[in-house]
């Protein structure tokens, strides 16, 4: 057998390069390049370690968990132990994740069902079957691409999730409840009463208005005419200027609630001093959210013990 050790060699110093930018990717790390690089290249030492040393300490579990802590010391900054450990099994983590990737997607172009030579029908289980250095290196990048992309999506999503809070809003004796997004962008208050503005979305607001009533809610958006508000809403609506995401001024459709609850690190806030703008759309795709809050409800509403 032929090994072309350069070309193994090369292969795996930028296949463990990649794992630890993933690793740094993920644990937020300032290391510099270069410093990462030193780490792949100790890495990847292993392998003409193995070829020629088949029989060392570092070819065997505990060796190749010690090599790793040196790998993790020669990638990144100490700071602390604690750090140190994180980074160990976070990295761990990452290659066991594009390992699965890998083998996820080897066996998902097989064919695990075949037939055998005296004609019986067998299963393989992809077990011992090897992959080509050529898969590896096509399938590797797409791997690692598709779980940093999941692992960011993943952090979005918990951040936002952690800024998720339930409100009920009364208008009319009506009350309804939904979830809330405390939007730090959200700096939209009534020039006349500085009152903070929630905005909602039609989702959630239409359950107060009739088809009807609600497509006369959206022509008065667009031309104004405050004549085409359904009956016995005249008294609850108001326009709110704002300068939109181009830089244009323009006009919001807002209501004046009777009554605002939000359930916020275990304490009930209620407050009548704000507005509901009406967002005629969905704020979200997977509708997780219908309100965007105030930043300043927060500070400005007395909080009771819920």
């Amino acid at each position: 057998m032929t090994i072309y050790l350069d070309a193994v060699w090369l292969l795996n110093f930028l296949l463990d390069m990649m794992l630890l930018m993933l690793t740094q990717a993920l644990a937020k790390d300032s290391t510099g390049k270069l410093r990462i690089i030193f780490g792949a290249f100790i890495a990847s030492l292993l392998v003409p370690l193995s070829i020629y040393y088949p029989d060392s300490f570092f070819t065997s579990m505990i060796g190749k968990l010690i090599y790793s802590v040196i790998i993790i010391l020669c990638s990144f900054q100490f700071y602390t132990i604690y750090r140190m450990v994180k980074l160990f099994f976070l990295f761990y983590f990452v290659t066991f994740s594009i390992g699965g990737g890998l083998i996820a997607i080897h066996f998902l172009f097989q064919n695990p069902v075949g037939l055998s030579a005296n004609g019986i029908l067998t299963f393989n289980s992809g077990y011992g079957d090897p992959m080509s250095w050529l898969f590896v290196a096509a399938g590797f990048p797409l791997s690692w691409l598709f779980t940093k992309t999941r692992m960011d999506k993943h952090a979005v999503e918990k951040i936002r999730y952690d800024q998720l809070y339930p409100i009920s809003i009364q208008m009319k004796n009506i009350a309804h409840s939904t979830t809330a997004y405390i939007d730090s962008g959200n700096q939209l208050t009534d020039p006349l009463t500085k009152n903070p503005v929630i905005i909602c979305d039609e989702h959630f607001l239409k359950q107060w208005f009739s088809e009807n009533d609600w497509m006369k809610l959206k022509a008065v958006q667009d031309t104004l005419d405050f004549e085409q508000l359904p009956s016995g809403w005249e008294k609850k609506f108001q326009i709110v200027p704002y300068q939109g995401v181009e830089g244009n001024r323009t006009f919001m459709l807002a209501l004046k609630p009777d009554r605002i609850t939000i359930d916020y690190d275990e304490k009930e806030i209620v407050t009548h001093k704000a507005l509901i703008g009406i967002q005629f759309a969905s704020l979200t795709k997977d509708q997780s959210y219908h309100c965007l809050l105030h930043p300043q409800i927060i500070k400005m509403a007395a909080a009771t013990s819920a």
